[in-house]
């Protein structure tokens, strides 16, 4: 039973990295994330 679980667990771990590069692969969304980043960062 655990090693279905570990595989179950493996697939989903795979997707959801699947997904995080497919997102951060988008120009579009690396630009907001870049621009965020540079308000948090900037003192004003």
């Amino acid at each position: 039973m655990a090693t279905a679980e570990y595989a179950i667990v493996t697939l989903a771990a795979v997707g959801f990295a699947a997904l995080l590069v497919a997102v951060l692969s988008s120009s579009e969304i690396r630009g907001m994330l870049m621009s965020l980043i540079t308000n948090a960062l900037s003192f004003g």
